[in-house]
């Protein structure tokens, strides 16, 4: 009985020794995956990466797949901490994009350095990847407009949709909603001077007003209107709009003129409000005031929002606007939308290039500026709940983009800086919300 008691003693005494053994290798197991694990590192500084646009596609694509992203303002041109994944990795690769492995360690480090009060950067959580709406007419190619191009290029989806379901509500199933560079005061783009005889304005034209009459409208002019104003009730709910090129301008113009005939004959077959000037409601409009509309339907000018015509002291080799530095901690929406490789940015032309800026509203962010000619670039603003910005010009990489010119290839612009700013809005509504300071 002794001997089997200690010998049952004895086996306890090594079963015990190796259950010890197994718990330590277990330990030491769990602390090497916990000290060996990575983060993936996108930088965007200009040395770093060699596809800044498809970088916000990968963030995209990783946001799509209900993985959070940190965005860090500031750092390395505004780089992107994704997980680790062997599939973030060969997504990486097959795109072209540039990236970085880091520990834990690594990563916790930059971060402590970035939460440090001396230094202008922060790291702003991305949770959910927005819903995109491009408002464009059905029959448009993606080359057609910078922002459609610039999502195909990136590989960031998107849904076409236009009058019938805007004025069908539709505009609540998404997120985020560009605005093709449209004319919302049913002047068909202003185009009657150079086109009026052109097989596609011609076109053009009757395809608008047979789509106004389907929907009730019996002018054109009115149906804009009518689309202008859900739009405006899409951000005031807390939309995120971005609209580029006359889409902007003739937004608030729209708005500015919603009890007011502004249309010449030609345009909606009546005469115009006599003294149409005067019964301008700037209170309406988004993001300009005070402004002139143009009278003459021959020219190819909306109001003197516009800059276009008053830049002959802006030659094209010397054509560039700055971008406005904000505080990360303090100011995080505007810095998000003005981050980039460099605060140079090549200039563009467009139907509407640029903005009056005696004529911006004071509580609108001008967020990049050509100071050679005081003129504002890229705006944003506040409106309701919502948000919308502004940019101007056509196309990034076109400087002088005109009716029939070839499509822009992105491929030989992986690194545009204009473009860039595009996708910062793109981005921008997947933040988690955080409490503006200023």
């Amino acid at each position: 009985m002794i001997m089997t008691y200690r010998f049952k003693k004895s086996l306890s005494k090594v079963s015990f020794r190796a259950n010890a053994r197994n718990l330590t290798f277990i330990f030491i197991l769990l602390f090497f995956f916990k000290t060996s694990a990575s983060v993936i590192l996108i930088p965007m500084d200009a040395e770093g990466q060699k596809n800044h646009l498809k970088a916000y596609g990968i963030t995209y694509w990783v946001l799509s797949k209900q993985q959070k992203v940190q965005w860090l303002l500031n750092y390395r041109g505004g780089s992107f901490m994704l997980p680790d994944g062997e599939a973030i990795r060969q997504e990486c690769q097959i795109r072209g994009v540039s990236f970085e492995v880091l520990s834990d360690g690594q990563a916790a480090q930059i971060l402590d350095n970035i939460s440090s009060p001396s230094q202008n950067q922060d790291a702003v959580i991305l949770e959910k990847a927005p819903k995109i709406a491009v408002y464009s007419p059905k029959g448009n190619q993606p080359w057609d407009d910078a922002v459609t191009m610039v999502l195909t290029y990136a590989e960031i989806p998107y849904t076409t949709i236009y009058d019938t379901e805007v004025l069908g509500d539709k505009l609540a199933l998404y997120d985020w909603l560009h605005l093709h560079h449209e004319d919302f005061t049913g002047q068909y783009g202003r185009f009657y001077g150079h086109y009026r005889a052109a097989p596609w304005y011609i076109q053009d034209k009757a395809k608008a007003e047979e789509l106004a009459q389907s929907l009730g409208y019996s002018k054109v002019s009115e149906e804009k209107l009518a689309v202008a104003l859900k739009i405006r009730n899409y951000v005031i709910g807390g939309g995120f709009m971005f609209a580029m090129c006359s889409a902007t301008d003739s937004f608030d113009i729209a708005l500015a003129a919603e009890d007011v005939d502004i249309c010449e004959p030609m345009f909606d077959g009546d005469p115009s409000d006599a003294n149409y000037q005067a019964k301008l409601d700037f209170s309406n409009t988004f993001a300009f005031t005070n402004f002139t509309l143009e009278r003459n339907p021959i020219r190819y000018e909306f109001s003197s929002i516009d800059m276009t015509n008053k830049r002959a002291n802006v030659p094209k080799e010397s054509d560039y606007f700055s971008l406005m530095e904000f505080s990360a901690k303090w100011d995080p929406v505007p810095t998000m939308l003005t981050q980039n490789h460099t605060s140079l940015v090549k200039g563009f032309m467009g139907q509407t290039t640029a903005y009056t800026r005696g004529q911006v509203k004071p509580t609108v962010m001008v967020l990049g500026e050509n100071k050679i000619n005081g003129e504002a670039r890229y705006i944003h603003g506040i409106k309701g709940k919502g948000f919308f910005t502004f940019y101007g010009g056509h196309d990034p990489e076109d400087y002088q983009h005109r009716v029939g010119d070839p499509k822009t290839e992105l491929e030989l612009h992986p690194t545009s800086p204009g473009y860039r700013l595009i996708l910062n809005n793109v981005l921008f509504p997947a933040a988690r919300k955080k409490k503006q300071k200023t």
